[in-house]
Formats: structure tokens, C-alpha cells, sequence
């Protein structure tokens, strides 16, 4: 572990703190300095403590993450119950904070007779997270309903961006120079008076409830699904259906999600979503591209 400087803040901050505790996989090394901000300006405060050269992961609710064994040299943000501010700011418009669950800012859209926003019903993370992956549900993406977005520079400074600054694609998002992480969006919407749309958005979520493991730990959908296709059938096709490495298994009820059991490691995932591939690849000739992130060090590095 290293040596790291102090730090004054407000928030809640711990040294070696265990990432399998904060990620939907339940597994993951400790990481050299973890924190939850109190609010925004803490946050804000504590990044300008940084070294300028100190690696940063920022989590949500650790749904679309892999952190390996030997854990993250470096600083992981947690945002999750701090920023998570939610309002209709107009007719057209609502801002959420990065730290807000998207199935929160979904049901708030309904509730107010708004449409546009029911897809994020259907991702297991918060806006911070769907922001940085252009994460998407039912045919719907994050970026094409963004407006502009609140960013925290590198050196502690707070910018607005239309989405030009960025380069969004199927899963991707590649920021501008100095972005350190996202603070909060606003988000285009329009009137769903007669309940049309919000009546779409929940049949798409009784249909996500009876084809998908929700509730168990996994990482959401594991592998981009390839142009023309879906990894979950390509996976299915080659007998992959709950294939078993350690204690990482795939799910039997849908091929695309990964499951763990207690005494799993990220190791048995990683090696897992390894076989998924290269499997699919000699039966099928498609080279699968996992969805999710794959941080930190192996144990034995």
C-alpha cells in the first residue's frame, strides 16, 4: 500500500477499503484511498487536494464494473448518495446530480407526465455512470437525450459542455482534455399527457423482470451486443448457459449476464468472460467486446 499525504475533508474517508463491498459483482480488491464526498463542495475541495497525477475512479453503484483482486492504486470517488439532486428546471428540461440512480430519475420523469426518460429504468447504475458508458436500455441511450453536462476538471475547476465536447458512440464515450468526471446533466423531455409513454416503460420492465436475473449479483449485460446481432443469443448458441468457473457462473436465464456466489473472486470472472469469448469466437467467428470496466490489479501483481 502506499504512502499517501492527508487530506482534509468533510466526507467519509478510508484507506484500503475493500471495493467488493461497493460493487454489484461483490468482488474486488481494496482500493489505496476511498471516498464519499459530504456534498458537492467537499468534493470539489478534496480533488483539488490531489496530486495531479493521482489515478481516479470514480463508482456509482458499481454495477458495470470489474475490479480485480489485487485492487485500484489510487483514488476511487464514490457518489452515490451524496450528488444526487433531482429537478424540473422546465417543461423540456430536468437536471439530476451524477450520483442519482437512473430507475430514481426514470420514475421521476413519470410521475410528472414526462417522456423520453423511461429507458433509464432499465440500468442498473447511476447518471454518472450512464453518462460515461452512453449506457442504454429498450433501444434508448443515454447521450442523444443530453443536453449538456457539469464537469469536474482535473484541477478542481467546474465546467458546463454540449455534448460536441464529447465523442459518444454504442457504449463509448470519450471526454475532452483535463475531464476528471461528470457532476450532474440536464436531460431533454417532452409530455407524455395521456400515459402512453410511461405505460411502454412498464412493460419493458415487467419484460426485464422475466428474462433477466435481476435482483441477483451480476454486472448487467456483460458483452456490447455486435451490429445485427445479441451477445445473449451468440453466448446461448455455443452450450455457454451456466458454464461454471469458480464461483462465477452464466446465468441460466440469460446468457449475457455473468453471476457470482460467495467465495468468488474477480479472477474466476475475469477468466470467465475470457472463455465466453474466445468460445464465441472459434463456434461463431464474432468477436464479443465486454460492456463492462476491468480496473485495478491482478492478486498476484
Amino acid at each position: 500500500m502506499r504512502e499517501l499525504p492527508p487530506i482534509a475533508v468533510r466526507g467519509a474517508l478510508r484507506i484500503g477499503e475493500p471495493l467488493a463491498r461497493h460493487t454489484s459483482w461483490r468482488v474486488g480488491g481494496p482500493a489505496d484511498r476511498y471516498f464519499e464526498p459530504a456534498d458537492r463542495e467537499d468534493l470539489i475541495a478534496f480533488v483539488r487536494q490531489l496530486p495531479a497525477d493521482e489515478p481516479v475512479l470514480w463508482l456509482g453503484l458499481g454495477s458495470n464494473l470489474l475490479v480485480r483482486d489485487g485492487g485500484f492504486r489510487g483514488t476511487v470517488i464514490a457518489l452515490h448518495g451524496a450528488l444526487d439532486a433531482l429537478r424540473l428546471e422546465a417543461a423540456d428540461c430536468l437536471y439530476a446530480e451524477a450520483g442519482l440512480h437512473c430507475a430514481r430519475l426514470a420514475k421521476y420523469a413519470e410521475r410528472n407526465q414526462l417522456a423520453g426518460l423511461g429507458f433509464m429504468a432499465g440500468i442498473p447504475g447511476t447518471v454518472g455512470g450512464a453518462l460515461a458508458m452512453n449506457a442504454g436500455a429498450w433501444g434508448g441511450e443515454t447521450w442523444p437525450t443530453v443536453t449538456e453536462v457539469e464537469v469536474l476538471l482535473r484541477d478542481g475547476s467546474t465546467a458546463w459542455l454540449k455534448p460536441s465536447a464529447f465523442a459518444t458512440r454504442y457504449r463509448s464515450v470519450v471526454p475532452p482534455a483535463d475531464f476528471l468526471g461528470f457532476l450532474a446533466a440536464r436531460f431533454a423531455v417532452s409530455a407524455d399527457a395521456d400515459g402512453r409513454y410511461a405505460i411502454a416503460t412498464r412493460e419493458s420492465l415487467a419484460q426485464r423482470k422475466a428474462t433477466q436475473p435481476v435482483g441477483k449479483p451480476s454486472a448487467g449485460s456483460t458483452f456490447r451486443n455486435p451490429p445485427g446481432d445479441h451477445a445473449a443469443r451468440l453466448i446461448e448458441s455455443c452450450g455457454l448457459k451456466n458454464h461454471r468457473i469458480g464461483g462465477a457462473h452464466v446465468s441460466q436465464q440469460h446468457a449475457n449476464f455473468i453471476l457470482t456466489e460467495d467465495g468468488a473472486t474477480a479472477a474466476d470472472v475475469e477468466t470467465l468472460i475470457e472463455h465466453i469469448r474466445a468460445t464465441v469466437k472459434q463456434k461463431t467467428g464474432v468477436d464479443l467486446h465486454p460492456e463492462v470496466k476491468m480496473v485495478g490489479e491482478k492478486a498476484d501483481a
